[in-house]
């Protein structure tokens, strides 16, 4: 029983080594827990502001780069309307240069037709001049044959002259 009753000089002598303990705690390891504890307070104050920055130049930084990412879709659309313009106007010059290259050629080949047709008609006129002539020449022997009738002939072509 006598563990549950303190004697008052044991009392007396833990109460002094309480007193010396809590003042070499409070002289030494408190203002060391104390500065530990503000210098842990300010660092977290410090990554929390330094967190906000962070956060708003992040935000910053988002809202750059949706500029930059609508100002290159204008610029792709741009350059994407700016092919289609020279694709179709390639392609219109290549049909105008391409109709004009068929007129040449259908201007051409007439012009070929109708110096061929002229040279066959010049052709077929000057065989049958020819022909014309083949044929006169013998008729002209046969009726010319006998004397009487080339004077009776010429008479006749001579009353023609005399007409006209």
């Amino acid at each position: 029983m006598d563990l549950l009753k303190p004697n008052f000089g044991l009392l007396i002598w833990t109460f002094l080594a309480f007193l010396i303990v809590l003042f070499i705690l409070g002289k030494y390891a408190w203002p060391a827990i104390t500065k530990a504890l503000k210098q842990r307070e300010q660092g977290i104050a410090d990554s929390l502001a330094l967190a906000e920055k962070v956060k708003a130049e992040m935000a910053q930084l988002k809202n750059e780069n949706e500029a930059l990412l609508a100002k290159a879709r204008e610029e792709r659309a741009q350059l994407l309307k700016e092919a289609r313009e020279t694709k179709d106007k390639i392609i219109n010059e290549a049909k105008e240069q391409s109709k004009i290259e068929a007129n040449k050629i259908i201007s051409d080949a007439q012009a070929a037709i109708n110096t061929q047709k002229i040279a066959a008609l010049t052709e077929v006129k000057n065989q049958l001049g020819k022909l014309v002539i083949e044929v006169s020449e013998k008729l002209l022997q046969r009726e010319l044959a006998n004397k009487e009738a080339q004077e009776a002939h010429i008479k006749g072509l001579i009353d023609d002259v005399k007409l006209n």
